[in-house]
């Protein structure tokens, strides 16, 4: 019987001791590797008063030495997404060789941190002890941008994955869980290291419009000229030079994309930090974008319908098979944006059918987010509007 590495299922039931033991117990049961060595667990806010409860049979019964997740209103178990569907998603992974650590992080320790050092005392991986970072974090009571920064700092160049819990939203209530508790705020972080490598992907959702262009003035978040041109007349004439049907698609859905390596030779999708436009004075000449653009950065404007998302996410799950080179894939997280699903595509099971429809049955589970974590060039940055993976990957050794 050929080994398999990683097993999902979804509880949709009311919770009840017996019924989810033998879940896990079952569960366990069809992973054929020796052993469990991460699990992880997303469940919606229905089951929030026994969360505790879940978590130690899913310990217990899954055989989990390492048990991780946090709450949405949205599940993703295998090739299905369960939109806004009470229930308990959970997969089991077996990843020979993997080094994994795990640690909690909170908001005072975002604000007294000094520096890369600190990170690595609290957490006790040195950089070169990780390939990369699973992270789960609470949105009401994080500062998650800062917390990339100092992340990015402290582990340059790994890649971090992962997504900002969902929860009651009038009630500004998440969970993020480790092992067996159940914390309201920050966040929790696991090293992926060894012998398995975070290999990841990030689907911003848009497909560039026009031609790149480059700053000539900035200030704060207002580009003033591009190509020292008033910045406006630039956007205007993009819009302009797009047919009919395109500038119907794009009125209302134009973003800017800004090149985050300018090193590179050429640019293409993942190249660009995708950010909104925020309004555009054509007495002045000024856009102002949610970002901090500076003098001498590439941009290229962007449009985001579903038509460019699934164009943007197919093309860039090409590049993840193309990197893949036969390696062994252990399974996967996928982190999509709560404004993705049947709001965007009107259909279900877009993103993660579209993961397995490239890559092949890889086992799967997610959560629809706040927030997207994933890296656009060397740095993580905080999304929204994405599709982020994070697969388990065998390392290439030597």
């Amino acid at each position: 019987m050929q080994m398999n590495y990683a097993v999902s299922s979804l509880w949709q039931r009311e919770f009840d001791d017996a019924g989810m033991r033998d879940w896990a117990t079952e569960l366990r049961q069809q992973l054929l590797a020796p052993k469990v060595s991460l699990a992880v667990v997303f469940m919606t806010p229905q089951y929030f008063p026994v969360a505790a409860q879940i978590l130690e049979l899913i310990r217990v019964h899954g055989q989990a030495p390492l048990l991780a997740g946090c709450s949405s209103t949205g599940l993703i178990v295998g090739g299905r997404e369960w939109e806004e569907k009470p229930g308990v998603a959970l997969s089991l992974f077996s990843l020979p060789g993997a080094d994994l650590r795990a640690c909690r992080f909170n908001q005072k320790q975002v604000d007294e941190a000094g520096g890369p050092a600190y990170w690595r005392t609290k957490t006790g991986v040195a950089p070169g002890q990780a390939n990369g970072w699973l992270v789960f974090a609470d949105p009401f009571h994080l500062d998650a941008e800062a917390f990339l920064r100092e992340w990015n700092g402290a582990y340059p160049g790994l890649p971090v994955v992962g997504g900002l819990a969902c929860g009651e939203f009038s009630e500004t209530t998440t969970q993020v869980y480790l092992n067996g508790e159940v914390l309201q705020e920050g966040g929790v972080a696991i090293a992926i290291g060894g012998d398995v490598e975070l290999m990841s992907m990030v689907s911003q959702g848009c497909t560039p419009i026009g031609e790149t262009w480059i700053i000539t003035k900035a200030e704060g978040n207002f580009i003033h000229e591009i190509a020292n041109r008033p910045a406006y007349e630039v956007l205007a004439e993009t819009f302009g030079s797009l047919s009919s049907r395109e500038q119907l698609q794009a009125r209302g859905n134009l973003f800017i994309g800004l090149v985050v390596n300018e090193y590179l030779e050429d640019f293409h999708r993942g190249d660009f930090l995708v950010r909104n436009i925020l309004g555009a004075d054509p007495n002045s000449g000024s856009i102002a974008v949610g970002a901090w653009p500076r003098q001498g950065q590439t941009l290229q404007f962007q449009r985001r319908d579903a038509a460019a998302a699934d164009e943007d996410m197919k093309s860039m799950l090409d590049r993840v098979a193309g990197r893949l080179a036969g390696r062994r894939i252990y399974g996967g997280c996928l982190f999509s944006c709560n404004g993705r699903g049947h709001r965007l595509f009107g259909q279900m099971d877009h993103d993660a059918g579209l993961v397995r429809q490239k890559l092949g049955p890889v086992e799967l589970t997610g959560f629809f987010c706040n927030g997207e974590l994933g890296p656009v060039g060397d740095k993580t940055i905080l999304h929204s509007y994405t599709a982020a993976l994070a697969l388990f990957v065998e390392k290439i050794k030597g």
